[in-house]
């Protein structure tokens, strides 16, 4: 069963994400949650994140804007580091309040709830018709990276808050996911860093069959995914991260993720 759930989960979620740039390892924790204690969860998200990246990257890799990444990718990876500093000065301040949904508590915190209106305000401008035409001038691309950076480690989920910022400087749609697929795989390097302790501590855990699963299904998806996005625009590639922001941050916010 769990080889049905995690490859499924893994397919469609790296189909999605291939466009919104953001999204598979907040599927995929709490799927390999279901069979496995957290901290080998995280690990074996952690490694086909990390995979199904380096693949994205070979697919659309090439439609990387080099300008875009300098600007905006260098910034906000460097920004990621400041504010994953606060978020550990900060995690001792507790929660604004907390519920039960089923067996799983729910907690409310005030980064969550901060970045959740964020994320929200970002999505209402392709929402409301008097915004939906707004774009950044190019120039602010260095501020947007530091932001998206910042608030992305605050809150530990970097892609949504650098979708935000990239979907609304007028990249073309290969442009776009190619920039964010290249800038995602130099944070999760970064993050393997961090967490490369911890696989190794879990690795004799860690079940093999089902990474390899789960991997090559996020492969299959990406690839379907790249094929898909040369038959529609950028108007429906902005309207698909328009709902994943939506869908996100009201999870966020919700203490649910």
């Amino acid at each position: 069963m769990e080889y049905l759930v995690c490859g499924l989960v893994a397919l469609l979620g790296s189909g999605l994400t291939l466009f919104s740039g953001f999204g598979l390892g907040t599927l995929m924790t709490p799927v390999f949650g279901l069979f496995f204690p957290i901290e080998i969860a995280i690990a074996l998200t952690a490694i086909v994140h990390f995979l199904n990246n380096v693949f994205k990257l070979v697919l659309v890799g090439k439609q990387l804007d080099k300008a875009t990444f300098i600007r905006f990718g260098v910034p906000s990876i460097l920004a990621a580091f400041l504010g994953a500093f606060l978020l550990n000065q900060v995690s001792h301040l507790g929660f604004i309040t907390q519920y039960a949904l089923g067996e799983k508590i729910c907690t409310i915190t005030p980064v969550k709830l901060l970045i959740a209106l964020l994320l929200i305000g970002f999505a209402c401008l392709e929402i409301i018709p008097k915004w939906n035409q707004l774009t950044f001038d190019k120039k602010w691309l260095p501020l947007g990276g530091v932001l998206s950076g910042f608030f992305g480690g605050l809150s530990g989920n970097q892609g949504a808050m650098r979708t935000a910022f990239l979907s609304r400087v007028g990249l073309s749609k290969e442009a776009f996911i190619g920039t964010g697929v290249v800038i995602a795989c130099c944070i999760d390097v970064s993050r393997l860093s961090v967490y490369s302790s911890q696989i190794l501590k879990t690795w004799g855990q860690l079940n093999v069959g089902l990474l390899v699963t789960s991997t090559l299904c996020a492969f299959a998806g990406a690839y379907l995914g790249s094929k898909l996005l040369k038959k529609i625009t950028i108007k429906t590639v902005q309207l698909m991260v328009t709902l994943m922001l939506l869908v996100f941050a009201v999870l966020l916010g919700g203490g649910i993720i």
